[in-house]
């Protein structure tokens, strides 16, 4: 065979179709990856909104409950000396219903503060009470926590009403006691009974016959008023669920997880809360509290706000009887890295209620952005 009818390929033509097909090869790699960070950005963004959404719902709900005591509400019942009574002393217990709302300002957290998210914050003002530091909220995001103390939504109409030294027996319809059961509150102990003119805040233990019974011992500190309820119109006297929580930032549950949103709910006593681990990815929660010009003892709410302060402000003032509104804000962090990357300018440091989240925290690889909302506590407007 001659050798010039021997085909094949140069060492050139070898390395050039190489070249051509590394290129063609890195622009496939490339396209995965971008197609991989818009994805993992995009799943970022999609899970972040959805635990903000259910976030700001759960504390928008709660928050305008606070004050609802019944056919009125505890701003109507303070006109009157005596027409709201908890049952329960000592200022820091849980279960002070005569404060439907308090706050705690997490140090260096007011408006036009930079917090570092990794480092711990101080403390928070006023100091917390030990039935708050038991919670064990986080101090990293230094965020801000909020106490709530209302009735249940809905009641069941009271039978009757006997009242006595040291003991205090209510019937209710034991047909209508799974209305007091709900919302998960299987076996609950604190009740509240409430007309139009009074309402009464109480430990209490329960019989299958709807039978609820009130005694001097226990948490309870004080008999009720003799014939409080007697004069009530028929199914005017409500009893209700007593409901005390607490919401703020604590560690996931599970190890190694983000921080989370908690509530801890008091329905049996001051030491035992049921603790819920609600939404997780919330770094930071803020809270605004709006100030009515004319609210308090003796003065009905003009639905007047003209001041938002922090909650060191409010009770300093001692105050907390004329907040009228409460604004929150949330910094939501993704579960997983999403791409994300330092922002190129200083207006794109996410903040919530003008504090500003600086670095390193925010810019290791994971989504965060931040939601706000106004809140009116319907129980506090104008007229109620």
């Amino acid at each position: 065979m001659r050798r010039s009818s021997v085909r094949g390929v140069s060492l050139i033509e070898l390395m050039v179709a190489v070249l051509i097909g590394s290129i063609l090869v890195l622009g496939l790699v490339e396209v995965f990856a971008a197609s991989r960070t818009a994805y993992q950005m995009s799943e970022g963004m999609a899970r972040v909104q959805e635990n903000s959404r259910f976030a700001m719902d759960y504390l928008q709900r709660d928050l305008r409950m606070a004050g609802h005591f019944g056919c009125v509400n505890d701003q109507s019942h303070a006109q009157t000396a005596g027409a709201l009574q908890s049952h329960f002393e000592n200022k820091d217990f849980p279960l002070q219903f005569n404060v439907s709302i308090q706050g705690y300002e997490a140090q260096g957290t007011a408006p036009g503060n930079n917090v570092d998210l990794s480092v711990a914050g101080g403390s928070w003002t006023p100091a917390l009470p030990t039935y708050i530091t038991t919670l064990n909220p986080v101090p990293l995001g230094r965020s801000d926590i909020v106490v709530l103390r209302y009735l249940s939504a809905e009641g069941v109409p009271a039978a009757s009403v006997a009242m006595a030294p040291g003991t205090t027996t209510i019937k209710i319809d034991p047909a209508r006691w799974s209305t007091l059961t709900g919302n998960g509150a299987p076996n609950p102990r604190l009740f509240g009974i409430a007309d139009c003119n009074y309402a009464d805040i109480f430990q209490a233990s329960t019989a299958p016959d709807g039978t609820i019974t009130v005694q001097n011992t226990g948490l309870n500190k004080t008999d009720f008023t003799s014939d409080r309820y007697s004069a009530s119109p028929a199914g005017q006297a409500m009893v209700y669920r007593a409901e005390a929580v607490v919401y703020y930032v604590g560690e996931g549950s599970a190890p190694g997880t983000q921080r989370a949103l908690w509530r801890a709910r008091f329905m049996a006593d001051d030491a035992n809360p049921v603790m819920e681990e609600l939404v997780e990815g919330v770094d930071s929660l803020q809270m605004l509290y709006g100030l009515d010009t004319s609210a308090g003892t003796g003065n009905p709410p003009s639905g007047y706000i003209r001041d938002q302060v922090t909650a060191n402000v409010v009770d300093a003032g001692a105050n907390w009887r004329n907040v009228g509104l409460v604004r929150i804000g949330v910094l939501m962090k993704s579960p997983n890295r999403a791409a994300s990357i330092a922002p190129a300018s200083a207006d794109r440091i996410p903040a919530a209620l003008g504090v500003k989240f600086t670095s390193p925290a925010p810019y290791d690889g994971n989504y965060r952005t931040t939601y706000e909302s106004t809140i009116a506590l319907r129980n506090r407007l104008y007229g109620n």
